[in-house]
């Protein structure tokens, strides 16, 4: 059986300014997109029209949304509901168009008419058309936010008591890093924000999590293991043990993620973005945010045994990540006084 990086022996923890100063330009940019730019919310968030229709045959999706741009319904949301020849569309018109009964009728006035380019006259039959409100989305928007706050919390209580408090902080701070790095990813591809991209973001935060649990779960078993080591190669030996863990499932993974970005539709393709991006950015935060803040924490405010307060930064370029500092050579014998 063939095993990635068996035995992978690489200073992570080494380029840990390099990476922090690497996120930190990203990041700034992605902040700079949000504020100026902000983001696009779909109609689940802002509001709009649901309509339902039946064609007598078959017609590309794509035509259908082509249609709907010509027509004016750029960015509206189109599904097939139950068989191939039923679409539902959820749209809005812009201003005060958009806005009560007669919103709702202007909406389903241009949905007929692009049926019409798109399918011919009288080759559809429009069977629903509503008001949605914003007030569901806006709900489910403040519970996606409670729920991040309390998988923070929860996992900060979990690896305080499972490990010690400073692994709880330093994986709620790579946490964090992940999503506000994958929310301005959306913001700078301008990417609609609905709920399938909500559930999107509350997957990268679990992505992001697990991986980190699974490190540190590592840092702890080489505590007991090699007590002789500082934790600067405590963290490099167990980043490097999981390391072939890691590159299979991040990579099995991303290759699901890149085929429903390149072969999935549009409804579809905006999840595959922030997952792709998700992936990347938990890696990334596993190894170069989570374990150098675990180092700072552990240097600031030291353990029971100090390793990190005592040793941090202590290696030398030429030491191997995995191997035990040497024992202290014998001090050298003072000369002797001679007695006055």
């Amino acid at each position: 059986m063939i095993r990635l990086f068996a035995n992978a022996n690489y200073d992570f923890i080494k380029w840990r300014r390099w990476a922090f100063s690497l996120t930190g330009g990203i990041m700034l940019v992605g902040l700079g997109f949000l504020l100026t730019r902000g983001l696009n919310y779909s109609i689940e968030f802002t509001g709009g029209t649901l309509v339902q229709f039946e064609l007598a045959h078959t017609v590309p999706t794509g035509n259908i949304r082509t249609a709907l741009d010509q027509v004016g319904l750029s960015g509206a949301d189109i599904y097939n509901f139950g068989s191939d020849t039923s679409y539902v569309v959820r749209a809005r018109l812009g201003g005060e168009a958009s806005q009560g009964e007669a919103g709702t009728q202007a909406v389903a006035d241009a949905v007929a008419r692009a049926l019409d380019q798109s399918a011919g006259p009288g080759q559809y039959q429009i069977s629903r058309r509503e008001a949605v409100g914003p007030k569901v989305g806006r709900e489910l928007q403040g519970k996606a936010l409670l729920a991040i706050l309390f998988s923070f919390v929860v996992t900060l209580i979990y690896l305080a008591f499972r490990f010690e408090w400073r692994f709880g902080l330093a994986a709620v701070v790579a946490t964090a890093h992940d999503i506000v790095a994958t929310i301005a990813f959306i913001s700078v591809m301008h990417l609609e924000v609905s709920l399938v991209v909500v559930g999107a973001v509350l997957t990268v935060v679990g992505y992001s999590l697990n991986d980190t649990i699974i490190i540190f779960d590592r840092v702890r078993e080489n505590l007991r293991k090699y007590r002789r080591q500082n934790l600067y190669e405590i963290l490099n030996l167990s980043i490097n043990e999981t390391l072939p863990r890691s590159v299979l499932t991040h990579g099995t993974t991303i290759a699901t993620t890149l085929a429903l970005l390149l072969l999935a539709g549009e409804v579809i393709r905006p999840f595959a973005w922030v997952m792709s991006f998700g992936i990347f950015t938990g890696t990334f935060s596993s190894i170069y945010i989570a374990a150098p803040v675990l180092l700072w924490i552990e240097k600031r405010w030291p353990g029971e045994d100090a390793r990190g307060a005592r040793t941090f930064g202590a290696r030398t370029p030429g030491t191997p990540a995995a191997s035990a500092p040497p024992p202290p050579s014998s001090p050298a014998p003072r000369a002797t006084q001679p007695a006055r």
